[in-house]
């Protein structure tokens, strides 16, 4: 497995308040304290309510942080999927378990059959 390395927009897990800030910084690789300091301004200069209430939009919007590492490009099909609807990603993790589960019960039939030749293939 490659490591990915581009960068997606996320909510930081452990920022301070939903963690759209730290989460903004690490997309942009700068430090949280600009970040928060930029917010803090804009929103005494703007009158306050509005940088409040895009805070919590984005909050509301951005999607959390992976708890670990995304290492493939399915890793983050499956986590986009996810965030944006579990029903449907637990469907489609219920159809890959069904499909397991029928090819396992198709391995045992043949294995378990009567006239499967153990010998024949226990002695090649």
């Amino acid at each position: 497995m490659t490591q990915r390395t581009e960068r997606a927009l996320y909510r930081s897990r452990d920022g301070l308040v939903f963690g759209v800030c730290k989460g903004i910084a690490d997309y942009l690789d700068v430090s949280v304290f600009w970040v928060r300091v930029a917010t803090v301004g804009t929103s005494v200069f703007t009158g306050v309510w509005p940088v409040p209430c895009l805070y919590v939009i984005a909050a509301l919007l951005m999607k959390p942080q992976p708890v670990l590492p995304l290492q493939s490009e399915d890793d983050a099909e499956f986590y986009n999927s996810y965030t944006t609807s579990r029903s449907m990603a637990l469907h489609r993790l219920k159809r890959t378990f069904d499909n397991l589960d029928r090819r396992i019960q198709r391995m045992e039939s043949i294995v378990t059959a009567r006239d499967y030749d153990w010998e024949r293939r226990l002695n090649e």
